[in-house]
């Protein structure tokens, strides 16, 4: 099996045990996946591969291309995108999504399933292991910063935050075009730059959320303006870090540095 990116591979692996192989394409903590060129070796894992995971919705065009490049019956390709019912433009950031993730789990016991009929009670077992043990941390985080910051006003330089705070029930008044601009490393309009520049020196929010594997020197400098203003900085990244990471380990460590700047920002 290959998964393009890091955390869907630790998902799959999760659930496949020891009887899957999973490969991750894109590791390194400092690797921006947008911007990935495959090597030959990436094209040979995907060619050979019985299952394949992406994201789609314009994150890793570069692994449909693979796939494209060596069509397969035999293959089943999981596009986490069309799943999910989204498409290029759209939020491609969908291991934020907590009810994704939750629908990437069920979709991956399937098919496993499908290509390894034999052991799918092992797979179904593992599946449901995984959902009730292996996320309960995080399950557990996400309720009780939904519980006790509902409505924080926050902000974020990425897109990547917003389905995560969104299932937080928290305020993410950045502007949505001012987000995906960053993400896509495009420059955001003037009237959005401003928006963003006076909700930090108004305290307009109580937390500033930045994707650390993508920090230039405008949101750095950013990230400075919130901080000598009092306002906490939480850096979250696109794929696990440190690599070595599962998925749950990964989030909830983040989760509780957000929950902790939650509770300085507000006293609670």
């Amino acid at each position: 099996m290959v998964a393009a990116e890091n955390f869907w591979a630790s998902i799959a692996s999760q659930i496949g045990g020891d009887r899957v192989s999973v490969t991750a394409i894109i590791t390194n903590p400092n690797t921006d996946p947008h911007a990935y060129e495959p090597t030959p070796a990436d094209g040979r894992a995907i060619a050979t591969a019985r299952y394949v995971i992406l994201d789609g919705a314009g994150y890793d065009p570069w692994a449909r291309k693979l796939v494209d490049a060596s069509p397969s019956p035999a293959r089943l390709v999981l596009d986490v995108a069309g799943l999910a019912g989204r498409r290029d433009g759209d939020n491609p950031h969908m291991w934020y999504d907590p009810t994704i993730v939750e629908h990437v789990i069920h979709r991956i016991v399937r098919d496993l399933s499908s290509l390894d009929a034999g052991d799918a009670t092992s797979f179904a077992q593992q599946g449901s292991t995984y959902e009730t043990a292996g996320l309960a941390r995080y399950d557990a985080l996400r309720t009780a910063i939904r519980t006790r910051y509902r409505g924080v006003p926050v902000g974020a330089t990425e897109s990547i935050f917003v389905d995560l705070a969104n299932d937080l029930g928290l305020d993410l008044i950045t502007p949505n075009a001012y987000m995906k601009a960053i993400s896509e490393g495009n420059d955001p309009a003037a009237a959005d730059k401003a928006t963003v520049d006076s909700q930090i020196a108004g305290r307009l929010i109580s937390v500033l959320v930045v994707n650390s594997q993508n920090s230039t020197p405008d949101i750095q400098a950013l990230a400075d303006r919130a901080r000598a203003l009092g306002i906490p900085v939480v850096h979250i990244t696109e794929t696990l870090d440190p690599a070595t990471a599962t998925f749950q380990a990964w989030q909830s460590s983040q989760l509780r540095a957000l929950q902790a700047a939650l509770g300085q920002a507000t006293g609670a």
